[in-house]
């Protein structure tokens, strides 16, 4: 079984995706630049004992790919309590809607962000009466 341990979210300007990152999720950041021998940042996203895994951020090695083209690589989901709440700390920390919220019927609120760097996320509300 291959289940997912670890993320990596390629980042052009690792000060601006940290805080972007901080301010939204409220994740910490380690400096494993040693470690990775390259601008390397691990970050914690929640409690251990919570179901959930970490990352890091890590400099972009090439461009971007243009906003036309797929999306190059997963598009990782976060699982929150209030969609609504962290939807407005995405915007106000210069995240931009790439898929509006909608209801997976039964199910969650799910909707996807461009995040400061240009790589899209998801966040995903679980909630029942969503329709």
């Amino acid at each position: 079984m291959g289940r997912p341990i670890h993320f990596e979210i390629h980042v052009d300007n690792m000060e601006r995706a940290k805080k972007f990152y901080g301010e939204v999720f409220d994740w910490k950041f380690e400096d494993w630049s040693d470690y990775a021998g390259m601008p390397y940042f691990g970050a914690v996203t929640g409690d251990e004992n919570e179901m959930g895994i970490n990352g890091a951020l890590i400099k972009r090695p090439v461009p971007l790919p243009e906003n036309t083209q797929a999306v190059n690589g997963y598009a990782c989901t976060m699982g929150v309590v209030d969609y609504d709440s962290i939807e407005a700390k995405i915007l106000q920390n210069g995240g931009i809607v790439a898929h509006p919220k909608h209801a997976l019927p039964g199910m969650a609120w799910q909707g996807y962000y461009t995040d400061s760097e240009g790589n899209i996320f998801g966040i995903h509300q679980p909630d029942e009466n969503a329709k």
